[in-house]
C-alpha cells in the first residue's frame, strides 16, 4: 500500500482511467490477480460520482493513438480505453460476416501439430508436412557438437589466454593483473544423411525430403537420394522456399519410386569425393532395408563406413510397428555396425531422431 500512497501523492488523478491505471500498476504483483481487481474497482466505483474530468472532456482523440478495448469489469472500470501493451482484447471466434475493421484476436485452441505428428506420412497434406518440418529445424538447435580446435574468450574456461592476458599486461607494468580464459569452441557435428526413395517408401520419401532440408539448412549437413543411383541434393534442399526445395529436389532425382541398390550407392558415395565428408560425422540411412544386393556387399559397406563415422543411425519406417524384427538380409546385415536403430513413421518419430 506504501507504493500506492507514493503513486496518489505524485499528481492528481483527473479522470477515472488515470486512477484505474495508477492502481492497478501500483498494486497488482501477478497476473492471475486481475480479474479480481477489476471486480472490486467496478464495485468501489461503478456508482461514484463522475471525476472532475471525464475522457469524454478531453476532446478528440488523435488519429495516431491505438485503442484497444478491455472486456468485462475492465472496460466499465478504466472508461473503455486501455493500454494496448498491457491488456489484450478478448479472444473471440472469427465469424467471416463480422466487420475486419475491429481488433480480433483468434480463440486459443490447444495446438494442431501435436496431433498431426503422430500421423502416418500418407495422411498428411503438403501444408501440414511443411508445418511439422518447421518444427524439426527448431528442435536441431540441440544437435550435438564436437569440440574444434579454435578456442574463443570465456571467463569460465580452464586454460589461460597467453596472447590476450600478455598485452592487457602491458597496461600494469607486466604484471599480469588481469587474466583472460578461454574454452575450446564447439561446433555442431556433421551429418551425412542417405534417403531411399525406391518404391517401397513411396509413402515416407516426401517427408524425409524434409527432414534432409533441416539438416541441410540448420546444420550444414550433406543430403543425398538413392535408389538405383546415387544424388546429392545438398544445392536444392539449402533454398530459403521450402516449396521450391522440395520440388527441385524431386525432379532431381530421376530414378525414384523405382529398385533399391543400397551397398552400391553406399560404396559410390565412400569412394566419391563427397567420401570425406563422413570422416567423424553422424550417418543417418533412412531405408527399410529392401535390398536387391547381396548381403556381403552391404556388409562390405558398412564395415568402411563405420570406420569413418562418428555414429550410425537407421531410420526404418517399419520398426515401429510392433512385432517388428528385422530379419530382412540387408537390414539383418547392415544392424551390427548402426549405433541406433530406429523407427521413422511419423513425423514424432524424426522429432525424436533430431533430438538423440
Amino acid at each position: 500500500m506504501d507504493d500506492l500512497v507514493r503513486a496518489l501523492a505524485a499528481g492528481p488523478l483527473d479522470s477515472r482511467d488515470a486512477l484505474y491505471w495508477t492502481t492497478r500498476v501500483a498494486v497488482l504483483r501477478r497476473h492471475a490477480d486481475l480479474a479480481a481487481f477489476n471486480r472490486v474497482f467496478a464495485a468501489v466505483f461503478d456508482d461514484a460520482p463522475p471525476l472532475p474530468l471525464t475522457r469524454d472532456a478531453e476532446g478528440p482523440r488523435r488519429s495516431d493513438e491505438v485503442h484497444v478495448p478491455m472486456a468485462g469489469a475492465a472496460d466499465q472500470a478504466a472508461g473503455g480505453g486501455g493500454l494496448p501493451w498491457a491488456t489484450l482484447p478478448p479472444a473471440v471466434a472469427v465469424d467471416e460476416d463480422q466487420d475486419d475493421s475491429e481488433l480480433r484476436l483468434p480463440e486459443l485452441r490447444p495446438s494442431a501439430l501435436a496431433a498431426l505428428a503422430g500421423r502416418p506420412f500418407e495422411e498428411l497434406g503438403a501444408g501440414e508436412m511443411a508445418l511439422l518440418a518447421e518444427s524439426l529445424r527448431e528442435a536441431l538447435t540441440r544437435w550435438p557438437t564436437r569440440r574444434t580446435r579454435r578456442h574463443a574468450a570465456d571467463p569460465s574456461g580452464r586454460r589461460v589466454a597467453l596472447r590476450p592476458t600478455i598485452a592487457r599486461a602491458r597496461r600494469t607494468a607486466w604484471e599480469p593483473v588481469i587474466v583472460v580464459r578461454e574454452r575450446p569452441v564447439r561446433r555442431p557435428r556433421r551429418v551425412v544423411m542417405l534417403c531411399d526413395v525406391s518404391e517401397s517408401m513411396r509413402a515416407q520419401a516426401t517427408a524425409y525430403l524434409h527432414l534432409m532440408r533441416a539438416f541441410a539448412t540448420v546444420c550444414e549437413a550433406e543430403v543425398f537420394a538413392f535408389a538405383t543411383t546415387l544424388t546429392r541434393l545438398t544445392p536444392a534442399l539449402r533454398q530459403t522456399s521450402p516449396r521450391a526445395a522440395i520440388a527441385q529436389a524431386t525432379e532431381a532425382v530421376t530414378d525414384r519410386f523405382g529398385g533399391t541398390r543400397i551397398a552400391t550407392n553406399l560404396s559410390a558415395l565412400l569412394d566419391s569425393h563427397h567420401g570425406n565428408a563422413l570422416r567423424g560425422s553422424v550417418a543417418i540411412i533412412a531405408s527399410d532395408g529392401w535390398d536387391s544386393d547381396s548381403p556381403e556387399k552391404l556388409t562390405a559397406a558398412m564395415q568402411r563406413l563405420r570406420r569413418r563415422a562418428y555414429a550410425i543411425l537407421w531410420l526404418n519406417p517399419r520398426a515401429g510397428a510392433p512385432g517388428f524384427s528385422p530379419t530382412v538380409a540387408a537390414m539383418a546385415a547392415a544392424l551390427p555396425y548402426c549405433d541406433r536403430l530406429m523407427p521413422a513413421a511419423t513425423f514424432a518419430d524424426l522429432m525424436e531422431v533430431v533430438r538423440s
